[in-house]
């Protein structure tokens, strides 16, 4: 059934037919790459607001418009490895052996199934530990900046157009490595009750992680996600986020979608799983947005 044959009149026609425009228009969208490595932390230390979503799906619609994407699962839960397709038990090369033994990047780096433009740092249980082992380590701060500044002048790794640092929902050891290690933040905010609860104290941390170690630590990037279109106080938190950060808000949300929750459990992101979806549809926006905002960079 095509869109024409429903009445143009109903609110279902009408969604429909944005779907379908906004498909078309990111068919003949072309993506710029950008001219040095772009390094993401994607944070928010409050649970549940589609953090690790949020960092899968975006690089796998950057790598799916031609990017070179590095995705490094820096929670010991490890979900965005398992959305990814890849293996992460205890006997795989990981984010673990990175941080603590020293191991090159390039030895833990996995290719996801869904993309080979896609490449993954896996976690596993033994990052659960690391917070402990890194109190007495020296320099303790800096072990992932440096890991990924070796990685980045190799071969592979100078051909990376992306790294996204899938962080822990805690703002510890193995966070402050990775706003360390970044350029840019990439905050998800969900969109429900005490969306900005937490959000103050995390824009207050990359301030005092920019002042004391890493100078060019930016908060680049707000995403709304989980917007249910039937709630006014799902619009009043995009209106609030919108006024409190109005550069760094991107004009794309994510809806709330049964899709987009799935996929993980089929180990693909919702850009493999069903690239037609309003969720698909709105993380590919999105990440046409960012890749837009950095052009030339």
């Amino acid at each position: 059934m095509t869109t024409q044959q429903f009445d143009s009149s109903t609110p279902l026609a009408a969604e429909l037919a944005d779907l379908s425009q906004r498909r078309h228009t990111i068919a003949g969208t072309q993506v710029p790459l950008p001219a040095k490595t772009r390094i993401f932390t994607v944070a928010n230390q409050k649970g549940g607001v589609g953090k690790t979503t949020t960092a899968v799906n975006i690089a796998a619609a950057l790598a799916q418009f031609g990017a070179n994407v590095v995705v490094i699962d820096l929670d010991p839960q490890g979900n965005a490895s398992t959305a990814l397709g890849i293996d992460h038990h205890g006997d795989v090369q990981s984010i673990y052996d990175v941080v603590i033994q020293g191991t090159d990047i390039a030895s833990a780096l996995q290719a996801s199934p869904e993309n080979p433009r896609l490449s993954v740092v896996p976690s596993t249980l033994d990052l659960a530990g690391a917070e402990i082992e890194l109190v007495s380590m020296a320099g303790r701060e800096y072990r992932l900046q440096r890991a990924i500044e070796t990685f980045l002048q190799t071969p592979a790794g100078s051909k990376v157009h992306y790294i996204f640092i899938d962080c822990p929902p805690s703002l510890g050891l193995l966070t402050i490595n990775a706003f360390v290690a970044a350029a840019e933040v990439l905050i998800p905010i969900q969109c429900e009750y005490y969306a900005l609860e937490g959000v103050t104290q995390l824009v207050g941390t990359i301030e005092l992680i920019k002042s004391k170690l890493n100078p060019t630590l930016a908060l680049s990037t707000i995403l709304l996600t989980m917007f249910d279109t039937r709630t006014n106080l799902a619009h009043q938190v995009v209106s609030d986020v919108r006024e409190h950060f109005p550069k760094q808000t991107l004009s794309s949300i994510i809806p709330r979608s049964v899709r987009v929750s799935e996929a993980p459990s089929y180990g693909q992101t919702v850009i493999g799983y069903d690239r037609n979806s309003p969720g698909s549809v709105s993380y590919q926006e999105a990440a046409i947005e960012i890749a837009n905002r950095g052009a030339g960079a």
